[in-house]
């Protein structure tokens, strides 16, 4: 069986680690690239979170000073509790940086705390788009899949999300996920 699973990772990994179709202009790819291709490889939980706290800072890292000021006024706002003024600010970032995934996912994770499903979900629809491979805006979207009332949706898309990030902590949400998440 480990040998099976062992095959199936090597026929999926290129798949994992290739880089979006249209590449974030504003992180660096090739870094991103290489954490993803390890997170295929983890062992184990503890090795998963480091590599996927190292995507998240890559992905929080763009290479513009003006996007990663705007990005910075935006976490600063919620951190002082404004999340209104966080959204203005993301909102800015979307416009002038559409490209930008990781604008794009604050600004879902922000629609998401406000209670506007919908607009949650258009904003992931961009993330996916850009980065196929953002296991947080998926997991976003497993969360309103739940509020929803949409678990079969929800339990596709965590099991499509646990292909890149197999110890994602949402995976818990599901017990026939807990099970054994080799099989997902």
């Amino acid at each position: 069986m480990r040998r099976l699973i062992l095959a199936i990772s090597a026929l999926l990994l290129p798949l994992l680690a290739a880089p979006s179709a249209l590449a974030d202009p504003y992180v660096d790819n090739a870094l991103i690239d290489e954490l993803f291709a390890e997170l295929a490889l983890s062992d184990d939980e503890n090795e998963a979170d480091a590599i996927s706290r190292q995507i998240w800072f890559a992905w929080f890292s763009p290479n513009d000073i003006k996007l990663s000021t705007r990005m910075s006024v935006a976490t600063n706002l919620l951190g002082e509790g404004d999340p209104e003024g966080s959204l203005v600010e993301l909102n800015h970032v979307v416009e002038e940086y559409p490209d930008y995934a990781e604008g794009w996912n604050q600004r879902a994770t922000l629609h998401f705390r406000f209670g506007n499903y919908e607009e949650s979900l258009a904003d992931i629809e961009k993330v996916l788009a850009i980065e196929p491979r953002h296991y947080g805006a998926m997991a976003g979207r497993v969360l309103i899949f739940l509020q929803q009332d949409r678990r079969l949706d929800a339990l596709r898309q965590m099991r499509e999300a646990l292909l890149i990030h197999p110890y994602l902590n949402e995976r818990r949400l599901f017990p026939e996920l807990e099970r054994d998440i080799t099989h997902v």
